[in-house]
């Protein structure tokens, strides 16, 4: 498959959230025609990226963000490239606005085939000092959240014999990492949802799965430079270089493309033997 190969960066540039280059050149594999998506946290990074890539695998897909704009921005690439799609808003941390969500998907399609839960939040400060209040939103967003949209998809997916669901985990679900205590708990946690709801539905026509990626170009990342740039005192060119780069293998940061690539093949029936996984996207970063 084709993806931008990104050269090894000596400076980050700035990040404009723009979709308009979400779109990879059409493949022929892992085909969704009359699937139904719903993509939490769609509204830039990996998940636009991912909502573009069901679309054009010809799935219908509900764009979910906090922010309503960059979701209905998303929702706009997607149309002007001839996929299907709607734009909704809400809080994956908070069971009113789940049911919402998963309501309006059931109600214009009577099913949910695919659910990725992307939606990401990051916070860096170091242990001892980490905010709870900053605790206890990370867990929300990251963690609470794929477990009240697993609950909420899973009667529609058994009802129909099929599913595919996805979660946008990381390499620091697999590792420690300073500064990042409530994230690296939260994506620990979320493999291990993972492979309790993979075990729960193997017999069903469901699988369950999550992607690690390691280092990737989006917002979420630009502001963690910043962050982790103060905590270490360094610029931000040097901590990409020395907390990030000097890490990985490949030397370089992924493309977003890429983990909706992987995305896209889990969600097909090519991938129906898959389930229970952690799957690394990682330019080398982590082997395990």
């Amino acid at each position: 498959m084709d993806t931008e190969v990104l050269a090894t960066p000596t400076s980050v540039p700035e990040f404009d959230g723009s979709p308009s280059t979400l779109v990879a050149p059409l493949q022929q594999y892992a085909q969704l025609d009359g699937r139904t998506a719903l993509v939490t946290g769609a509204g830039s990074g990996i998940g636009a990226s991912i909502a573009a890539g069901l679309a054009q695998a010809g799935a219908y897909v509900l764009v979910q963000d906090l922010r309503p704009d960059p979701a209905a921005s998303v929702v706009e690439t997607i149309r002007a490239t001839g996929g299907t799609a709607e734009a909704i808003a809400g809080d994956v941390s908070k069971p009113d606005d789940v049911r919402s969500i998963v309501d309006s998907l059931l109600e214009s399609h009577d099913r949910i085939d695919i659910l990725v839960n992307n939606a990401g939040v990051q916070h860096v400060a170091p242990l001892e000092s980490f905010p709870l209040a900053e605790w206890n939103r990370l867990l929300g967003v990251l963690l609470t959240g794929p477990f009240l949209l697993t609950q909420a998809v899973l009667p529609a997916m058994r009802r129909h014999h099929w599913g595919r669901i996805i979660n946008i985990a990381s390499i620091n679900g697999k590792r420690g990492d300073p500064g990042k205590v409530a994230y690296c708990s939260a994506k620990h946690g979320l493999i291990g949802l993972t492979r309790v709801a993979a075990l729960e539905t193997a017999t069903d026509g469901i699988t369950v799965n999550a992607i690690c990626p390691g280092l990737v170009y989006t917002p979420l990342i630009e502001k963690q430079l910043d962050d982790l740039a103060a905590m270490h005192g360094l610029t931000r060119d040097d901590t990409l270089a020395q907390v990030y780069l000097a890490s990985i293998p490949q030397k370089r940061m992924l493309d977003p493309q890429e983990i909706a690539a992987m995305a896209r093949y889990l969600a097909s029936d090519e991938a129906r033997g898959i389930t229970g996984q952690a799957i690394n996207v990682s330019a080398g970063f982590i082997m395990h």
